[in-house]
């Protein structure tokens, strides 16, 4: 679902996660842009990535580094009934972004351009990715870098036309799975597999023979015919959590504390035009 900024209908969050147990959010970076990028409601917002933040000396990188992390806690505070500077984000050794203090809600993100993208998963973990639908991908050494053999020999059969935009889609589906399982770039796209034709798909192995057991669900998405958007959810066979909000998962002490910090009036600054 797309979101406008942070005044959109959040609602749909807690009920994609009620009915599905994940959800996927979009959003353009021109709704999330920080005007007042240094502003101390800005800071509150990032958290421990503020100094991460000021290390970013490109001005886009930094907005889309920012935006991208404000929608990703907006979305997780609406899953967890908290104020989105009450959410803090952690990251592994490889990157990967997690809920610190809380493991009920698994999230992922990523950004291309102009695209801000979003997951959340309670039944297993998720990996989203997104990239230009027009992206070139197509080139000598396919198999040494991209595809397994098996996809190699099937891109090379295809219409030239249609080459690139497979390959997208298999970049896309690629990067949400190897963040799913937490390996990031570390996971050589070589090893790993899906179908080329667009149609369903599961890990096929480098030979196409299939790899997994239907616990994973791939999906793919155009966005606006812009974009390539890609989502991978495992499922670990526990079923979803039936209840994110943090004041149940968290000390009825700790929820008093956090309160206290942060300040009611402060966790009631709504107003749309000045969140920043």
């Amino acid at each position: 679902m797309v979101i406008t900024g942070p005044g959109g209908d959040w609602s749909q969050v807690r009920a994609d996660l009620d009915r599905h147990a994940c959800t996927v959010l979009y959003a353009r970076l021109g709704d999330w842009r920080p005007e007042q990028a240094k502003g101390p409601r800005l800071r509150a917002l990032l958290g421990r990535d503020w100094a991460r933040f000021l290390e970013l000396t490109h001005p886009d990188v930094r907005t889309r580094f920012a935006s991208s992390r404000v929608l990703l806690k907006f979305a997780a505070a609406a899953a967890l009934h908290v104020p989105p500077q009450a959410v803090e984000l952690g990251y592994t050794h490889t990157g990967r972004p997690y809920l610190r203090g809380y493991d009920g809600v698994h999230i992922s993100l990523s950004h291309t351009d102009e695209l801000l993208l979003v997951g959340l998963a309670t039944g297993g973990v998720i990996g989203v990715d997104a990239e230009l639908a027009d992206r070139k991908l197509y080139g000598p050494g396919l198999d040494r870098h991209l595809c397994t053999p098996h996809e190699a020999a099937e891109i090379e059969a295809m219409p030239p036309e249609e080459r690139d935009p497979a390959l997208v889609r298999l970049w896309t589906l690629k990067e949400a799975y190897s963040k799913a399982i937490g390996l990031g770039m570390q996971f050589r796209f070589t090893n790993f597999g899906f179908r080329t034709d667009g149609t369903s798909t599961d890990v096929l192995r480098p030979d196409g023979s299939p790899g997994s057991d239907g616990e994973w669900t791939f999906r793919t998405y155009d966005i606006d015919g812009a974009y390539t958007v890609s989502v991978a959810v495992g499922d670990a066979g526990f079923g979803p959590t039936a209840d994110t909000a943090a004041g149940t998962a968290l000390d009825a002490g700790i929820m008093d504390a956090l309160a206290e910090v942060l300040g009611e009036d402060e966790a009631q600054e709504d107003a749309a035009d000045d969140w920043w």
